[in-house]
């Protein structure tokens, strides 16, 4: 028999056939099952500002500043992000947020969104959140 255990072949040749053509199969369920469960963690939760006056027309140059409370939003202190400025379309994007209430300080010249809403919703984990904010 020569060691054959099986027609065409020996045990090895056929279990290391048998390891070939699961190779591909396995490493795809892998790579899948890694993504299925990282996925939240690989999106950040972020907010997109569109700036807009009090006639509903995009405003750019505004700047835009995030505080965690409403007291440090009050007293401009201890801000959570920098000022970032609306571009050409209207829009601040801020990344890496933590997904809670913050205040927003929009500001150009003098304009700003003081009793034209200040306040996001908590924003949603691992989303892309969206606010709308008027400035007059």
């Amino acid at each position: 028999m020569n060691g054959s255990l099986f027609a065409g072949g020996s045990l090895n040749e056929k279990n290391l056939l048998t390891m070939k053509n699961l190779k591909y199969p396995l490493l795809a369920i892998g790579i899948a099952c890694l993504f299925a469960f990282s996925s939240v963690q690989l999106m950040k939760t972020s907010l997109t500002i569109t700036v807009r006056n009090e006639l509903g027309n995009i405003e750019e140059g505004v700047g835009v500043q995030l505080f965690p409370t409403e007291e440090d939003y009050r007293n401009e202190t201890n801000p959570a992000t920098e000022i970032e400025y609306s571009d050409k379309k209207g829009k601040v994007r801020f990344k890496d947020l933590e997904a809670k209430v913050y205040f927003v300080n929009a500001v150009k010249g003098d304009k700003n969104n003081i009793g034209a809403g200040v306040q996001t919703d908590t924003l949603q984990e691992g989303k892309v959140n969206k606010v709308t904010i008027i400035i007059e």
